[in-house]
């Protein structure tokens, strides 16, 4: 059963966060040649709350596949590019997910492979897109409105937002507490809804994907916590990405 794992890093001093930056570039070789890894994507985060053009350097992503959540346990435990962010970090959280759905192209692959799953707890999403560069500027004048209502949204329990590209390559990871909810916020009419109508009419992607997940088990710590992402319960659980 293929597991997918986001691996987020804190990184405090600037020194540290200086070799994270360079590890966009450079820590990609290291990770491809790991045993038994899939598809790999290094990524920055973004200080909105969902997509966001302003990046925050502090926060950095690695967005990996698996055969089975064993062997990724074994691959960060046991490898020297996993290892290394860890030592470098101030700290990191790694959440264990199983596709359940998934639709589009990621750099023309599909990188997830549905299981026969059901839903019937918190369920994570992922959104991702390659904004064409001449339609950057109209997508990007109705992310304010969409950060403010995914961050006001009294039911996510996690968010945030990642990308390999500042501006043009983004994306948005969430975790609700279940797929009503992730489904009401989709369908409410406000910015989001708004968003999704330009978005078609205007074809302003050049490629997106978008995935559903079953979370399966969070490790580590964000914002001082281990946030039980597998609770059902928003008001006791929720956490902040930044």
């Amino acid at each position: 059963m293929q597991s997918v794992t986001l691996s987020l890093y804190r990184f405090g001093p600037v020194r540290a966060r200086l070799w994270a930056l360079a590890q966009m570039a450079t820590a990609r070789f290291a990770l491809k040649a790991v045993r038994d890894i899939g598809t790999v994507k290094l990524c920055g985060s973004g200080v909105g709350e969902g997509f966001t053009p302003i990046p925050d350097t502090s926060v950095y992503a690695i967005l990996a596949t698996w055969p089975d959540h064993d062997t990724a346990r074994r691959a960060m435990f046991g490898t020297q590019v996993f290892r290394r962010y860890a030592e470098m970090a101030d700290e990191r959280m790694t959440v264990f997910l199983t596709p359940a759905s998934a639709r589009g192209r990621w750099d023309g692959k599909a990188p997830f492979t549905p299981q026969d799953i059901t839903l019937d707890g918190p369920v994570a999403a992922l959104t991702r897109a390659t904004v064409k560069l001449r339609s950057a500027g109209r997508f990007w004048k109705q992310e304010p409105a969409i950060s403010r209502a995914i961050g006001q949204d009294p039911n996510v329990l996690f968010k945030i937002g990642i990308g390999e590209l500042p501006l043009v390559r983004q994306a948005t990871f969430s975790v609700w507490p279940d797929v009503a909810s992730m489904a009401a916020f989709a369908r409410a009419d406000g910015p989001h809804a708004s968003a999704i109508r330009e978005v078609r009419e205007g074809k302003l992607f050049k490629e997106d994907l978008y995935a559903r997940f079953r979370v399966d088990a969070v490790e580590g710590s964000w914002g001082g916590v281990t946030p039980d992402l597998t609770h059902p319960n928003p008001q006791e659980m929720k956490v902040a990405a930044e």
